[in-house]
C-alpha cells in the first residue's frame, strides 16, 4: 500500500518549508520512525520521519524545493 508524506508544520504561523536534505535515496529501504528528510522554515532545520516501514518509492519534491505545509514530499510502499 502506498502511503505519502507531507510536510508538516513547525509552527502555527509556517506555511512553506525548504527540502534542505534527503537522507534517503528512491529505493531505499526504510524502517518507521527513521528519518529521511531535513526541512528547514523559519531558521530551524526539521527532520521528517518515514511514516511506514516499506520501501521510499518516489521522492516528489527535490533539494532546495519550497513546498506548502500539507503537500506531499515523498511515496512510500509498506512492507506486507
Amino acid at each position: 500500500m502506498a502511503v505519502e508524506l507531507k510536510l508538516q508544520a513547525i509552527s502555527d504561523e509556517m506555511e512553506y518549508g525548504t527540502i534542505a536534505r534527503w537522507l534517503k535515496a528512491e529505493g531505499d529501504s526504510v524502517t518507521a520512525g527513521e528519518v529521511v528528510v531535513e526541512v528547514e522554515a523559519e531558521k530551524v532545520t526539521n527532520e521528517l520521519e518515514a511514516p511506514v516501514t516499506g520501501v521510499l518509492e518516489r521522492i516528489v519534491a527535490a533539494e532546495g524545493d519550497e513546498i506548502r505545509v500539507g503537500a506531499t514530499i515523498a511515496v512510500f510502499v509498506e512492507n506486507g
